[in-house]
């Protein structure tokens, strides 16, 4: 009989873009999200939490410059059923179908906020992984754009709360009615009918028009205009105007084709992008050159006018909220009110070069996204912060910590009297101090020291046989210990001791003291 071949054992690693997060981490997070559903309670909004996966159908095709529905997801088709089921990619599609799921049984409107995981099947790359976390808030059912100036002041107050002061952020509003306005001002022709985008059936009415020179099958034009206006942060207005046009080479030299528009085409696209003047009124006055007499360009700039006036009303002048006109947000069910929150600071690169950190969070108006599912349009705002960038932003000012403090460990010098340890560590968590009884192999002590090291543990515990027939025990300052050892004579280790005798019925006192010590330290 041949011998069974034995199965390799598998390879203990996160599989490709994805990653794993320990202590200081997941309580950081936790303390953050702690924060920012403080704020959006305080606002009126309801939390929710639905389900992690949704079939393909509900949750569309508004991935992220894609355009089939399973591109971009984590899908699978069940073995019984022909629905396919996919990991949420965001938290707004499942909104809409919670939303059209259970319309009768909520308010109108609906305030919700979400926090948790989404998965994106997409290409990783340093610092960009497959799954990561959302905190986002909406209301459903409010047409009014009132409810988008809301979601702007909470987005101000929410950075804030979290550490991001006045000065280090600007928060940006535009409108894709405006940009709409634009593109009926290129195209010279209706948005329904831009919006149509080139098929087999109508290539022929463009080709003749004479509105591009390089149409495929298939292909959207106003889509590709609106991914060129979303560069124009990285590449500048030249660059834009190269890419709406003729197209152009880009850093490494390869040739980036252009959309094909002709240079009076590409003017008002320009306008709109170098439209932001000193203040709001010089800035929506040059929207209104830019879109023409395009009737949605201007219910656009007629609603940023009154966001602007609600939210100075309120106390948010242009210092922390202004309308810019280059937000124009990738994805494509927005349909009014746009913005983005980006952190104006600068940091570091992996080069050494100065760099601003970017944006945190955006999101705006999306009217369209529930009627997939009712048939009639539900009108919707909201806004998504990326958690893991905002940590991270925050840990470039050092406004949190890089490491979490570990539990006060209580030593085993006796095996057997292990009842009196637990009854110690019981009195330190009954005083709110979180601590631990150490339970490996208590034989030798050094490794017990070396344990709460790892822990990065503030305070060890020890209460040897002598100990408990003097009625002492031993607390030892780790951290102030490591300190001395580190940067002290032996005469300073003398003069500053770092470990305490104290009577057994003030353990819980001393070990208090310490850890507040350490605070100010």
């Amino acid at each position: 009989m041949a011998k069974q071949k034995k199965s390799p054992r598998p390879k203990a690693e996160a599989p490709k873009g994805f990653r794993d997060y320990f202590g200081a981490e997941v309580t950081e997070r936790a303390e953050m999200l702690q924060k920012i559903a403080g704020v959006y309670h305080r606002y009126g909004f309801d939390a929710l939490e639905s389900s992690a996966v949704e079939t393909v159908e509900a949750l569309g095709k508004y991935l992220p410059d894609v355009d089939r529905p399973n591109e971009g997801v984590f899908a699978w088709q069940e073995a019984d059923d022909e629905k396919w089921l996919a990991l949420r990619y965001d938290l707004t599609a499942p909104l809409a179908r919670v939303y059209a799921e259970h319309r009768n049984d909520l308010p109108t409107p609906y305030r919700r906020y979400a926090m948790g995981p989404v998965w994106r099947n997409e290409k990783p790359g340093p610092g960009r992984f497959r799954q990561f976390y959302q905190c986002d808030a909406d209301t459903v059912g409010a047409a009014s754009v009132a409810a988008d100036a809301e979601i702007c002041s909470m987005l101000s107050d929410t950075l804030e709360e979290v550490g991001i002061p006045r000065g280090d952020y600007i928060i940006r509003v535009n409108n894709r009615k405006v940009l709409n306005g634009v593109l009926e001002n290129v195209f010279k022709m209706p948005l329904e009918q831009i919006q149509a985008g080139v098929t087999e059936q109508n290539m022929q009415f463009w080709v003749q028009a004479k509105v591009v020179t390089n149409l495929t099958k298939d292909r959207q034009v106003h889509l590709d205009v609106l991914r060129t206006i979303d560069k124009f942060d990285k590449v500048g207005e030249e660059g834009v105007r190269e890419l709406l046009t003729k197209g152009r080479l880009d850093a490494s030299g390869a040739f980036i084709d252009g959309v094909g528009l002709n240079e009076e085409q590409a003017e008002p696209v320009i306008a709109f992008l170098t439209s932001k003047g000193t203040n709001s009124e010089e800035t929506l006055e040059n929207l209104r050159k830019a879109v023409g007499d395009s009737q949605i360009g201007a219910e656009g700039i007629a609603e940023l006018e009154q966001i602007a006036a609600l939210l100075e009303a309120q106390g948010y002048g242009s210092e922390r909220i202004e309308i810019d006109p280059s937000v124009v947000r990738g994805l494509g069910y927005y349909t009014g009110p746009v913005f983005e929150a980006e952190l104006t600071f600068e940091i570091f690169d992996e080069k050494g070069r100065k760099r601003q950190f970017g944006s945190v969070a955006g999101g705006g108006r999306y009217d369209d996204l529930v009627k997939r599912f009712t048939g009639q349009a539900v009108p919707a705002t909201g806004v998504s912060i990326g958690v893991d960038r905002l940590l991270a932003a925050l840990r470039e000012k050092g406004r949190i910590k890089s490491h979490a403090t570990g539990p006060v460990v209580v030593t085993v010098m006796d095996r057997d009297r292990m009842a009196d340890y637990q009854a110690m560590v019981a009195e330190l968590r009954n005083a709110g101090i979180r601590a631990e009884v150490y339970l490996g192999n208590p034989k030798n002590f050094g490794n017990q020291l070396k344990y709460a090291d790892k822990r990065q543990s503030p305070v060890a515990v020890i209460e040897g046989g002598d100990e408990k027939a003097n009625g002492v025990v031993q607390i030892k300052d780790l951290v102030l210990g490591a300190k001395i050892a580190e940067n002290a004579t032996l005469e300073e280790w003398k003069e500053r001791p770092s470990q305490f005798e104290v009577p057994r019925s003030d353990l819980v006192a001393k070990v208090r003291e310490i850890l507040e010590g350490q605070k100010d330290a």
